[in-house]
Formats: structure tokens, sequence, C-alpha cells
């Protein structure tokens, strides 16, 4: 390469970024904040109701799950003391019957935690989308051109939204009805 077209791709650089250094120089400033989503999440009057129905929907089935827990270890107390006095055969049925009760309550147990599971996360999706909603709805009165979520290293204090997002979710939540 030779001295000429050095300097003439270097002229042909400035030149291009001439315009863009001049319009950089105009351009109105960003008005950027920070949400932290997670505590947004967490603190959101909106989550505790949603935490409170999905209680309120599965305590029914949580109580009677206990029920049969207490009514397993009754049953189990009763086997031990009485197997003493019980014929080998009936020992053997009791045994076997209390087994397949236990079996029984585990399984069901176990689609309990499952359907809870599933619910949780329908509501958290729910939430979410709304407390997202939220989130923009915040910005534009606001006029921010950028909110930023999750992935945030670092973001100075007076960045940082969430209270202030938290304080008008708390407001726009008062008088609502919770979601079933």
């Amino acid at each position: 390469m030779t001295l000429r077209s050095l300097v003439l791709q270097s002229f042909l650089a400035v030149t291009l970024l001439m315009p863009g250094l001049a319009s950089a120089q105009t351009a109105p400033a960003l008005k950027i904040g920070v949400v932290n989503f997670a505590r947004l999440l967490q603190e959101s009057p909106q989550a505790e109701a949603t935490l409170k129905a999905l209680d309120d929907e599965f305590a029914p089935r949580q109580r009677d799950l206990v029920a049969k827990q207490n009514e397993l270890k009754d049953r189990q107390a009763k086997l031990q003391k009485d197997a003493a006095v019980m014929g080998a055969e009936e020992r053997r049925n009791a045994e076997s019957k209390f087994r397949d009760d236990e079996r029984e309550l585990v399984r069901r147990v176990n689609a309990f935690q499952e359907d809870i599971n599933v619910r949780r996360n329908e509501e958290l999706s729910k939430l979410q989308v709304d407390l997202l909603r939220e989130v923009q709805a915040f910005a534009k009165q606001r006029g921010y051109d950028l909110i930023i979520g999750d992935g945030v290293l670092y973001a100075g204090q007076d960045l940082d939204l969430t209270a202030q997002i938290l304080a008008s979710v708390q407001a726009s939540f008062k008088g609502k009805p919770a979601r079933p």
C-alpha cells in the first residue's frame, strides 16, 4: 500500500464520519432508567394477591393431604403396637394395606406439588406481563427513551426506577378486584 492510497483512505474515512459526528453533537440526550424486575415482581401488591389467591385455591387439598398423613401416622403407630398380637397373615395384610395407602398418599402429594407449581407458573407469567405493561406505561408517561431490566451489571442510583415504578404499581393496584 502506498502512502498516497493510505492518505486517500484516511481522508475518505474522516469525510464519511464527519456527518455522524456532527449529528451526534446535536442529538438530544437519551432518558434512560433501570428496573430491578425481580424486586418489582417480589414486592408488588399484585404478587402478594396472586400468592394469596393460590394459597386459598389449594388450601382444601393441602388440608386433606395433611389429614391423610396424620391418619397414616396413627395407623402406623397402631400397627406397630398391635403387630405382636396379630396373626402372621393378618399382620402381612395390614402391612400391605398400609404400604399401598402410603404409596397412594405419596402419589397424591406429588400430584399436588405438580399442580401447584403449574398454577404458580401460570399466574406468575400473567403477573410478569401485567408488570411489564406497567413499566412500559410508566416509561411513556415520564418520557423515558430506554428502560433496562435484567442483565444490568451496574446502574447508578439515579437511574434505578424500581422504587418509583413500585409506587406506581401499588397505586394502580388499590381498588382493583383480586384476580381469581
